[in-house]
This record gives C-alpha cells, sequence and structure tokens, in this order.
C-alpha cells in the first residue's frame, strides 16, 4: 500500500465517523421528541397559548348566555302581553255575552207584552162588537115570541140560528139563568122582585139574557127575582 492510499483509508475513516455520529445523535433527538409528545427538532412553550383559547372560549358561552337570556326575558315579556290581551278579551266576551242575554230576555218579554196587548185589543174590539149585536139577537127572541103563528117565524128563526153559530165562534155564550137558580151579581142584573113559587131570592124568569166571552161579561142577563116561596 502507497502513502497516498494510507491517506484516502484515513480520511473515509473520519468522514465515516463523523456520519456515524450525525446519525446518532438525530436518533436520540427523535427519541427524545417521541418521549415528550413533541415533533423532533420542535422545541417551545405551548402554555400561553392554551390560557388565551379557554377565556375566548369562556367569554363566547357568557355571550351566548346572556344572548339566551335577553331572548327568553322577551318571549316573557310577550306572553304576559298575550295573557293581558287574553284576560281583556275574555272579559270583553263575558260582557258582550251578559247584554246579548239581557237584550233577549227584553226582547221576549216585549214580545209577551205586545201579544198580549194584541190579545186585549182583538178582545176589547169583539167586545164591542158583541156589545152592538147582541141587542139585535135579543130583538129576535121578542118576534119569535111575538109571532108564534106568524109566517115571518121560520125566517126568523133561520136567522136567530145563523146569528148564534156567528157568536159561538167568536167564543160568545149567552147568559140565559133557569128559574130557581141563584142570582149571581156579577152576571145577573135583578129588574125587580115578583111573587113566585121560586125559593126566595132566586131567579123567576129571564127579561133579557146576557153574554160573556171566555171569563168577561159583555152584558148582563137582566131577570126578576122571587120576592118569596110561596
Amino acid at each position: 500500500m502507497s502513502d497516498d492510499d494510507a491517506v484516502d483509508v484515513e480520511v473515509e475513516s473520519s468522514d465515516d465517523a463523523a456520519a456515524d455520529a450525525a446519525s446518532a445523535n438525530g436518533t436520540a433527538e427523535a427519541t427524545a421528541g417521541e418521549a415528550s409528545g413533541e415533533p423532533a427538532g420542535v422545541s417551545g412553550d405551548t402554555g400561553d397559548t392554551g390560557d388565551a383559547g379557554g377565556e375566548a372560549l369562556a367569554a363566547a358561552v357568557a355571550e351566548h348566555d346572556e344572548a339566551l337570556a335577553r331572548e327568553v326575558a322577551e318571549l316573557e315579556a310577550e306572553l304576559a302581553e298575550t295573557r293581558a290581551d287574553l284576560l281583556e278579551t275574555e272579559e270583553e266576551v263575558e260582557e258582550l255575552t251578559s247584554k246579548l242575554a239581557r237584550v233577549k230576555a227584553d226582547f221576549s218579554n216585549y214580545k209577551q207584552r205586545a201579544k198580549r196587548k194584541q190579545d186585549e185589543i182583538r178582545e176589547r174590539a169583539s167586545e164591542k162588537l158583541v156589545e152592538r149585536i147582541t141587542p139585535v139577537r135579543n130583538d129576535l127572541l121578542r118576534a119569535l115570541d111575538q109571532e108564534a103563528g106568524s109566517d115571518l117565524r121560520p125566517g126568523v128563526e133561520s136567522t136567530l140560528e145563523k146569528f148564534d153559530e156567528v157568536l159561538a165562534e167568536e167564543g160568545v155564550e149567552p147568559i140565559a139563568p133557569d128559574p130557581g137558580d141563584e142570582v149571581d151579581p156579577s152576571r145577573h142584573q135583578v129588574m125587580l122582585r115578583v111573587e113566585s113559587d121560586q125559593p126566595e131570592g132566586t131567579v123567576h124568569e129571564v127579561y133579557e139574557p146576557g153574554y160573556e166571552m171566555g171569563d168577561r161579561v159583555v152584558s148582563e142577563a137582566k131577570v126578576t127575582v122571587s120576592a118569596d116561596g110561596s
């Protein structure tokens, strides 16, 4: 081996040794980085960054809570206002319902009063008519008494029969007590007292019939009354 070859061998040996040392140093750093949880070749303190992130998150949560609180407060105020409006509406409905009931009751009473008034007017009109036509019936009765054998009697009897039918349709009934009936001052007008075989104070004879409509006396029957019972 020459001197030049010997120098090359030494240089290569030195270079190989340096490379091996560098490789060993890199491996040691990588191993240390893995053990500490940091990438190899990376160094520095991360504590400040973590504190800043936590404060930002807390601030965001607080802001969100405030927003929710404001929204809840607004909804509660809206609910309270809605309840107040609903209560006012219910009171108005109750008042209107009560007023409607009163109006209906007043209208019903008015209809009843109007009907009674109409009935009274109708009854009075009928009474007035009866007062005017019943004397005609009485004249027909007297004509029958006077014309016992007259040719006019059948015609008068037929007229009287139709007359009675009309009165019956109007609810008119003759007041014609029988001899011996008790005198009713509300329905009988005593014309005079006569001697009679009827009990004293009772009806002796009907001088002129009276008339009544329902429970109203249109005209009293004119009667004579027995003075004694002999």
